[in-house]
């Protein structure tokens, strides 16, 4: 079961992993985005979509909220007066472009991220922070099973003796900026 502190470890264990534009490798690179889709493997395993490869300004390209419609389908929508410590925060750099930049609260008045130019910090949450706050998220509290796999219905059961193919770890699945 996902809690609030494993949230918040695991997302501290990526601090110091420098910042590099659609990556999510720890201690290797990310961006804001590599760090929660690190921290949502971490705890439910495969991500949950293919994330599209992203120029540095995809929000001022298309005008479109990508980032807070693609949590909406994965996270819980929360009020962002009400986020607490483990909660994802969406931000937006000026008040007419959508919510680029993307936080884990990890302690009241502070928050992990992915910062262009900078590692993985914990940082205040302070007021430059709060008046670009646009979204707030809760990570599911239970364990994630996407749902194009659980409307397939059950597994199919494997015969006594038969033979399946190996299966890769998961760290064999996931390249830097591959999936989200």
């Amino acid at each position: 079961m996902t809690t609030p502190d494993k949230i918040i470890a695991e997302a501290r264990t990526w601090i110091d992993t420098p910042y590099r534009h659609q990556a999510s490798l720890k201690g290797v690179g990310c961006d804001c985005l590599g760090l929660l889709r690190g921290v949502w493997r971490a705890l439910h395993g495969d991500e949950p979509e293919m994330t599209p490869a992203y120029a540095p300004d995809w929000a001022e390209a298309t005008g479109e909220e990508r980032l807070a419609n693609a949590a909406r389908r994965h996270l819980t929508e929360i009020d962002p007066q009400n986020a607490a410590p483990s909660d994802v925060l969406l931000f937006r750099w000026r008040p007419h472009l959508p919510a680029k930049h993307a936080a884990v609260l990890s302690a009241p008045g502070r928050m992990i991220h992915a910062y262009d130019g900078a590692a993985v910090a914990e940082v205040h949450f302070v007021p430059f922070w709060r008046r670009r706050l646009a979204f707030a998220f809760r990570f599911p509290s239970k364990q994630f099973r996407p749902a194009a796999l659980c409307s397939l219905g059950p597994e199919p059961s494997v015969p006594a003796g038969a033979r399946t193919p190996p299966q890769k770890a998961a760290s064999e699945n996931v390249r830097a900026g591959e999936r989200f």
